[in-house]
């Protein structure tokens, strides 16, 4: 089933999501959800906060076009260590639809997390592995990409979205 995308200025983006505590079918039908709706979007991550969720749960799958998918999911993701060494990659949102700017990261993480039965797991990551995990475990802290950028491009940003989901719920209000 495609949820719908919360979009900033939506506050449930800012909320920290809570820990997963079941793994049953309930958590395997969310997950599920999300990679469809991820890939509908279409993009290469999805934390469960962006579909109003507040769990801590996010899927990722960075197959190429040409290549078959390759679903991951991360229960109860936490980074237990990251690197010295930068990089910097353009990132983009699917809550903050069609803006991409250059943040820079760790290059390298370590991400201890659970599957979707509950068994512990850790990965190495680096690459746009290590900047999706990052991306997508901040969301789940509340914190977006744009928090990254300079107050001026953050403020810009936010003040665009927020003019047009102003102008979405009028259309909204006029059409009933």
């Amino acid at each position: 089933m495609i949820r719908p995308i919360l979009s900033i200025p939506d506050p449930v983006l800012r909320e920290k999501s809570a820990p997963v505590e079941k793994f049953d079918d309930e958590l395997r039908k969310l997950a599920a959800d999300m990679l469809e709706t991820m890939y509908k979007a279409p993009g290469i991550g999805l934390a469960a906060i962006q579909v109003g969720i507040p769990k801590r749960l996010l899927v990722i799958d960075l197959a190429k076009k040409d290549e078959p998918p390759q679903p991951q999911i991360f229960v109860n993701p936490e980074i237990t260590a990251k690197s010295e060494e930068k990089a910097i990659y353009e990132e983009g949102c699917l809550s903050i639809p069609e803006y991409y700017e250059e943040v820079e990261r760790p290059s390298r993480v370590t991400v201890r997390y659970q599957d979707e039965h509950g068994a512990e797991k850790t990965v190495e990551a680096e690459g746009l592995l290590s900047t999706c995990l990052q991306h997508e475990i901040d969301h789940l802290d509340g914190k977006l990409f744009i928090d990254y950028l300079s107050k001026l491009k953050r403020d810009r940003v936010v003040k665009k979205f927020t003019k047009i989901a102003k102008e979405k719920a009028r259309e909204e209000e006029g059409a009933e």
